[in-house]
């Protein structure tokens, strides 16, 4: 096999960990033998520790010494809760290193490859490193800007509806669509709805894939008004999933003492000029270490991450239906009134799901 084979499944694997190894990135290795054999394998455990070069060295053993190290993510350098991933690969006695990207942490940079060199092992940078980019997107989002890679997740009909006039919406996608959305919620760190959502549809905000998720997605409602009533699911469940309401300075002790007593965390956040500001929820949820953050809706959600340019993806569920111009929009007003300042997107992904088809774009940068 080629080093563009062995980087692949280096990927396929650091894929695993996305959604459970936040505020690491998920990386992904592969150790082969002198022999070329592939001797070890690993990826980020959940919660971000191991890093996978300590797994796929561990299970390598001594047939690491003289081999190569395929790793999606430089190796650490600097000393956490767990010693410097470069270490563990001079003690194996790993005599080539090729990897995807370079480490954008501060701490790391370069540094780790230059550990490396001095050992003595030669290390190459740069193969599949656009995929290993795009994997750890919310990742490097997060150390370059102070915020969280954003996908927008959308179900709607042919014209665009999520719900008809008097808000009936379940269900608009089929099964298989369902399921891959709890798929899409596996692979984040967090899930952000608006409290109009949690008003409509009482959702629980859970992954329910067979097998489940290691660290369930902390639930986050944008919630200015304080409008999410104590029987809501996310309330009754928050102290078994972590729930967190996003909402502005000024409310009642006696308004927020039931919810902090239920287990929900509350965010006081300073509005922006339209009301509660998106970049203010995403920026603070940045600072406690999530990368990757799912938009379930509802339409002002999804037209404020779009009016502040905060969706970095597009996750488009179309059923074959269509409901009409009474319908609830995918998206309340931005409002533009010239063509050119609409957000553009270009499709990267397409694909039929049952009687639907799934639509998944990235945002055009400029």
């Amino acid at each position: 096999m080629s080093d563009e084979a062995h980087m692949r499944a280096a990927l396929s694997l650091a894929a695993r960990g996305l959604g459970n190894t936040w505020p690491n990135p998920a990386v992904g290795c592969v150790i082969l033998a002198a022999d070329g054999q592939v001797v070890g394998r690993g990826w980020t455990q959940p919660g971000g520790r191991p890093h996978a070069e300590t797994e796929a060295l561990k299970r390598a053993g001594a047939a690491a010494r003289g081999g190569t190290a395929y790793v999606t993510l430089e190796p650490c350098c600097h000393w956490g809760r767990t010693p410097p991933c470069t270490d563990a690969m001079i003690a194996a006695g790993v005599a080539r290193v090729v990897v995807a990207l370079r480490d954008p942490d501060p701490r790391v940079d370069g540094a780790g490859f230059s550990r490396l060199r001095a050992a003595g092992i030669t290390v190459e940078e740069g193969l599949l490193a656009e995929d290993a980019a795009s994997l750890n997107a919310g990742f490097i989002k997060r150390l370059r800007y102070g915020l969280p890679m954003v996908t927008l997740k959308l179900a709607t009909t042919l014209d665009g509806r999520i719900a008809t006039a008097s808000k009936e919406s379940r269900w608009i996608t089929g099964p298989e669509s369902r399921r891959a959305s709890h798929g899409l919620r596996a692979r984040h760190d967090a899930i952000l709805v608006g409290s109009g959502t949690v008003l409509d549809d009482d959702p629980d905000l859970t992954c329910r894939l067979p097998g489940g998720v290691p660290i369930p997605a902390p639930r986050v409602v944008a919630d200015a008004r304080l409008r999410m009533p104590l029987g809501a699911k996310l309330v009754r469940t928050a102290r078994e999933v972590p729930t967190l309401v996003a909402t502005i300075p000024g409310h009642s002790e006696s308004a927020l003492a039931p919810l902090r007593e239920a287990g929900v965390e509350i965010l006081e956040l300073p509005p922006g000029p339209q009301g509660l500001s998106m970049h203010g929820i995403l920026t603070a949820l940045a600072t406690r270490g999530i990368t990757r953050v799912l938009a379930e809706g509802g339409s002002g959600i999804a037209a404020s991450l779009l009016r502040e340019e905060l969706a970095d993806r597009l996750a488009w569920f179309h059923a074959p239906r269509v409901i009409g111009g009474d319908g609830i929009p995918a998206s309340y007003e931005l409002p533009l009134l010239e063509l050119a300042r609409a957000p553009k997107f270009r499709r990267v992904a397409h694909r039929t799901i049952g009687a639907d088809v799934l639509t998944e774009f990235e945002r055009e940068a400029g």
